[in-house]
């Protein structure tokens, strides 16, 4: 009987050690497996039943940080900060190559960012060509104004693509990371809780409503953005429109150098972006109706208005484009950064700060705002305290004004001295600024570095910009000063304050000049967001 007894306890403590070890083994599959999702989805699914019906999915927050929008701005960021170990979630509309007529040249300084960012090899394999400075035409004349590269590796230079292609490469090398999920899908709005955004809803390609949570929600969608009037307030500015076309087969006056001419109405702009492209881009005011594209007025304002400002090296391949057709038109936004402090969200590129596109300084903004963010995102380990993170962020807004300012005050003062205007003043700062910078030397070095991103001095900008008014005076004045030249020496001086200031107050005075008054320019990682 006891051995019996024996036998019983045995065979229970037994089988309760084999049931014990099958249920921990199946645990640890479904642990497993389920780890194995999370690291191929980024994230899990949670099925839920809206009151009408229909099944709506919620993406459990696994992520960081969400990038709406896969751009130059959305995929730099996301390689940027999924190398800093961020598990980063991509929602873009399209994923298919873009195909655009802006976003073709990167400022030195710009490239400089890219080396940064250790994504200068996305301007390989793209055909990209180097772009060494610019020619200015006028009434017949011309001048080449040169980058100062000397100090920086041969490497460095502007770089001019097809804009597609390079963030395709951009996309590409973000995908490379385990830790970045790129997604085609549609945001249609930013999810909200307690004035804390949480994350966002959007569209699968399948039309699958779906909802993605993270602490931490960057909107890079693009000069069209939809989500933006929540985040920012929006004085979008339409100064003018860019018809675009390709020239092909052809070589530019000036190699490796974008053109200017100062054509009337305004800007005629070309440069190379391949080794047998040159983009050409005419600009049309916002005063002036664009010709319509459909009918062919736009083929006929081209070849009678534009086509003799041409230079005559160009004006064979400028007639061929228009004869071949494809010619594309697109509005030039200006916006300044007017951003509400919104814990949980942040606005980035084109979305929240846009400047005239003369000057081609759009992607140096943004590349050098993902260097300030990485930066200030770097001692952070945890992004949850919302209020905490948004408040430290702050100081973002003001440590990006330098560079920020200084090339958006640019675009839009070069855009407006630049367009033809019957005025007399108008006539004589725009004749000044060309004749100062043909005078090289510090007259032609100081604005090109800042065109260029290599020198984020607002002040040095003002006192450039001035110092053109005074030259354009002094030319009136000298040698006879006439009550007529002064009187119109007094109104260029008072042109000139026009066109800068009203800039300048958008971009915040304070902040442009003084930003170490601004108290979140001292601002430091909270600590409850350490380790």
């Amino acid at each position: 009987m006891g051995m019996d007894f024996e036998f019983i306890l045995g065979g229970i403590t037994v089988s309760t050690m084999v049931l014990l070890f099958v249920l921990f083994n199946s645990a640890s599959k479904k642990e497993a497996t389920g780890l194995v999702h999370a690291e191929n989805n980024g994230s899990s699914m949670i099925t839920t039943t809206a009151e009408n019906g229909n099944q709506h999915q919620e993406i459990s927050p696994t992520s960081d940080i969400i990038i709406v929008g896969a751009g130059v701005a959305g995929s730099a960021l996301a390689y940027t900060l999924g190398k800093e170990g961020r598990r980063v979630h991509v929602i873009e509309r399209d994923l298919s190559e873009p195909d655009r007529i802006v976003g073709e040249l990167l400022q030195p300084g710009g490239y400089l960012k890219l080396i940064e960012l250790d994504l200068q090899d996305c301007v390989g394999e793209i055909d990209a060509q180097q772009v060494f400075g610019y020619a200015l035409y006028k009434d017949g004349k011309n001048t080449k104004l040169s980058y100062s590269l000397e100090k920086f590796d041969s490497d460095v230079s502007g770089k001019s693509f097809h804009n597609g292609r390079f963030i395709q490469r951009m996309r590409e090398k973000a995908s490379t990371l385990p830790n970045v999920k790129l997604e085609q899908g549609t945001v249609t709005s930013l999810l909200e809780e307690n004035g804390i955004i949480r994350g966002v809803n959007y569209k699968t390609r399948n039309g699958q409503e779906l909802t993605a949570k993270a602490p931490l929600t960057i909107v890079c969608d693009g000069c069209f953005s939809n989500l933006r009037r929540s985040l920012c307030n929006p004085k979008v500015d339409v100064p003018s429109h860019f018809v675009g076309l390709v020239l092909e087969n052809c070589n530019l006056p000036y190699e490796n150098h974008g053109h200017v001419i100062l054509g009337d109405p305004s800007p005629i702009l070309f440069y190379p972006i391949s080794s047998t492209e040159i983009r050409c881009l005419v600009d049309v005011p916002a005063g002036k109706k664009l010709p319509s594209l459909g009918n062919g007025d736009m083929a006929r304002y081209l070849k009678t208005v534009v086509a003799p400002q041409v230079p005559p090296e160009l004006h064979a391949s400028f007639i061929a484009a228009v004869d071949k057709g494809n010619i594309r038109s697109m509005p030039n936004r200006s916006m300044p950064a007017s951003p509400y402090s919104t814990p949980g969200a942040l606005l980035m590129g084109d979305a929240f700060n846009m400047r005239h596109p003369l000057t081609g300084g759009g992607m140096t903004v943004a590349l050098s705002d993902i260097v300030l963010l990485r930066n200030l995102l770097r001692p952070l380990h945890d992004l949850h305290d919302a209020n905490a993170l948004c408040k430290y962020l702050e100081s973002f807004y003001t440590l990006r004004k330098p560079m920020a300012s200084t090339i958006n005050t640019l675009a839009g003062a070069l855009y407006k001295v630049f367009c033809a205007s019957p005025d007399p003043a108008s006539k004589e700062l725009r004749q000044a600024c060309f004749d100062y910078l043909s005078l090289g030397g510090v007259f032609s070095d100081g604005p090109i570095s800042l065109l260029s991103g290599l020198n984020p001095r607002p002040l040095s900008l003002v006192l450039h910009f001035f110092a053109v008014a005074i030259y354009g005076v002094g030319r009136l004045l000298i040698p006879f000063p006439s009550p007529k030249r002064m009187w119109i020496g007094a109104r260029i001086i008072s042109g000139a304050s026009a066109i800068i200031f009203p800039i300048i107050r958008a971009e915040g005075i304070r902040q442009m000049f003084f930003p170490a008054t601004v108290p979140a320019y001292y601002r430091t990682p909270p600590s409850n967001l350490h380790d």
